[in-house]
């Protein structure tokens, strides 16, 4: 029975090495940096995405919710609400991509400067949109508060599609995919 229990220095000697006991071999990974001419085909085959894309595609999506509605209603108040409520999405997301845009690579502190950044941009992005919904009435005269919303909805939705949408990695001989 007292073979059961082990003291405190045994314990420490017999216990496993962080990771040793693992199958998945974490234990044994090695981090080792990419040389100058891997991260520079690293960035060759993954180009950064535009945040223009993500906007251009809300805008096309405006501009379909547009011709949908007015193909739909026939009614030009139900169409031009639906316009504007595709613009209270677009213009906020167009001055948030403007501030984003703005190279900070030789920035000492960098990465701090940049998430401060896109949360300021954020916020206007927040208050442009919400101000252009507080003047959607008296701007749109007989405002259709369903199409503008809709169409809000769906254009904010296809951020995951302008995000999909990206150019594919160029093959060539020497790049094999799995």
């Amino acid at each position: 029975m007292s073979e059961m229990f082990v003291h405190g220095d045994m314990a420490a000697k017999a216990a496993p090495k962080p990771g040793a006991d693992r199958e998945d071999g974490a234990g044994e990974e090695v981090f080792k940096p990419w040389s100058r001419e891997q991260a520079e085909e690293w960035r060759r085959k993954n180009p950064p995405l535009s945040p223009w894309r993500v906007v251009a595609v809300q805008a096309v999506t405006g501009l379909a919710c547009f011709g949908l509605v007015w193909a739909m209603t026939q009614r030009g108040e139900a169409a031009w609400s639906a316009l504007y409520g595709a613009a209270a999405v677009v213009v906020p997301s167009a001055l948030l991509a403007r501030g984003m845009s703005r190279d900070l690579s030789n920035t000492p502190g960098a990465a701090g400067h940049a998430m401060f950044r896109f949360m300021f941009w954020e916020m206007v992005k927040i208050a442009v949109a919400v101000a252009m919904l507080v003047a959607a009435p008296k701007v749109v005269h007989g405002l259709s508060w369903p199409a503008l919303l809709v169409t809000m909805i769906v254009c904010m939705k296809m951020n995951w599609l302008g995000l999909l949408w990206q150019r594919r990695p160029v093959v060539t001989k020497t790049t094999q995919r799995v």
